[in-house]
């Protein structure tokens, strides 16, 4: 994309020729005979709607935002102009949404989209695919979008930081060869370890593609024997200049890079998306040497040292052991002694075991006499004689108690008996009186009860008569 181009035009199709067809028209090219053709506003529109829509289907434009509206369908208006002219554009709720900037006024955009002619007010619009800030500002934007998105997938994480090695076999740089950067690592280098190898893997570092060869630069030098730090270097510039360490290529190998990664791009202050994805981030090229490696006298310094230390270690442990050897001397004494203090603790363990196993055996044989006679006590002859007696004594308890309830029962019986007979209306009949009862049954205790002519049965204390009532007298 060239964002210098005011208007740039991409036909997918070539202008329709001038024809003397129908459906086309030439105001100049019919004969005067024929006289001018004469349009309604309706056909000339849609004439130069497709003349329009046909010529620019696809076009790049630059300029200042001004008027900017927002529907409430989330549709974005807005007018680009220059010092010269105004062009109405809009950008649908759809790719509005993709934006990761607002439309405001007084912004510079770039605009690509189609030419569109709203024929009921005849006005040309240019309908928006994509806007993006003119210039460093879409640079800036999309270094933002990117950052925004790994960041999000995790790979700016500190937890998946590596450490570098503390002595590595071999450094592969992915850098231009003939750039300064290289030049500055490999002499602050050689010059801090002389005799560590240094594979340079040349790529392009700006331009076209450059981010591509970075990529597989980064993949190559990963897969070399005895590799253990991936250097990935350019010397300072513009935005544009380090660009190419921007791209999501070179983010996405700097991740999956299997060995640790230092970025060195740029001077102090340039800061890329390949710094914050890779294990170390150096400030220059020169500061990557002094940080990938240490210098080799300081490292000799420093072994010698701990040799020296390891040494002194090792003496002063050697003289710890002996002291505690002398000691050790010291306590053992005569071993025939030795033997004799053990065959008299010996004899007395035996003895202490003889008498603990008498003891439990005395233990024992007594449980055993328990445990028989309480066997003898429970034999079945034992029981079944017990539980005679028992069924005996049990008999002649029972017996006596239903002899003492029997007499207790008829005693009952003879005072309820009594006092029946007491009760008795048989008793009262006796003396003289009777009962009479109507042809139903019933016992009669008035004489409204019957009708004269009815018969009614009169039971005496011994036997009943059957009688006709002749006259009732009530009292």
């Amino acid at each position: 994309m060239n964002f210098g181009w005011q208007v740039i035009s991409m036909p997918e199709r070539l202008p329709p020729k001038p024809a003397t067809t129908a459906g086309q028209f030439d105001l100049f090219s019919r004969k005067a005979a024929e006289g001018p053709r004469v349009f309604s506003v309706s056909e000339l529109t849609r004439e130069i709607k497709a003349v329009l829509e046909g010529r620019f289907p696809q076009v790049w434009v630059k300029g200042e935002v001004s008027n900017v509206s927002v529907s409430g369908a989330g549709h974005v208006y807005f007018t680009l102009k220059d010092q010269e002219a105004t062009l109405g554009c809009v950008l649908f709720r759809t790719e509005a949404r993709r934006l990761k900037f607002q439309v405001k006024n007084g912004q510079s955009l770039v605009a690509r989209g189609a030419l569109d002619v709203y024929e009921p007010k005849g006005e040309y619009k240019l309908i928006c695919s994509s806007v993006e800030p003119l210039g460093a500002g879409a640079l800036q934007v999309a270094f933002e979008r990117l950052k925004e998105m790994l960041h999000r997938e995790g790979l700016f994480d500190l937890a998946r930081k590596r450490r570098l090695p503390f002595l590595p076999r071999r450094i592969a740089m992915v850098t231009s060869p003939s750039g300064a950067a290289v030049h500055d690592f490999l002499r602050v280098l050689h010059r801090r370890y002389p005799n560590l190898p240094v594979l340079v893997v040349p790529a392009r570092v700006q331009g076209e593609g450059a981010a591509q060869e970075i990529a597989r630069g980064i993949v190559r030098a990963a897969k070399q024997p005895r590799v253990d730090v991936v250097v990935v270097a350019r010397g300072g510039g513009s935005l544009e200049d380090l660009w190419a360490f921007n791209e999501e290529v070179v983010a996405r190998a700097i991740c999956g890079c299997p060995v640790p990664t230092v970025s060195a791009v740029g001077h102090e202050v340039d800061v890329t998306i390949a710094d914050f994805c890779a294990d170390l981030r150096a400030p220059t090229p020169t500061a990557a040497a002094e940080l990938v490696v240490r210098e080799k006298s300081e490292l000799q310094a420093e072994l010698l040292q701990r040799r020296a230390r390891l040494q002194r270690a090792l003496e002063a442990n050697f003289a710890r052991k002996e002291s505690q050897l002398d000691k050790l001397k010291a306590r053992v004494a005569d071993p025939r002694r030795l033997i004799g203090d053990r065959k008299l603790r010996l004899d007395r363990l035996r003895q202490r075991l003889e008498d603990a196993r008498q003891k439990a055996h005395a233990a024992r044989a007594d449980r055993l006499r328990k445990l028989r006679g309480r066997l003898q006590q429970q034999h079945p002859r034992e029981r079944l004689h017990r539980l005679s007696r028992d069924v005996a004594r049990l008999h002649e308890k029972l017996k006596a108690l239903a002899l003492r309830m029997l007499a207790a029962r008829r005693h009952r019986v003879e005072g309820l008996d009594g006092r029946l007979q007491a009760l008795s209306p048989l008793n009262v009949l006796a003396r003289g009186y009777a009962v009479a009862f109507d042809p139903r049954g019933h016992a009669l205790t008035d004489a409204s009860q019957v009708q004269p002519g009815e018969r009614v049965r009169v039971r005496l204390h011994q036997g009943e008569i059957s009688t006709r009532v002749l006259k009732d007298e009530p009292d």
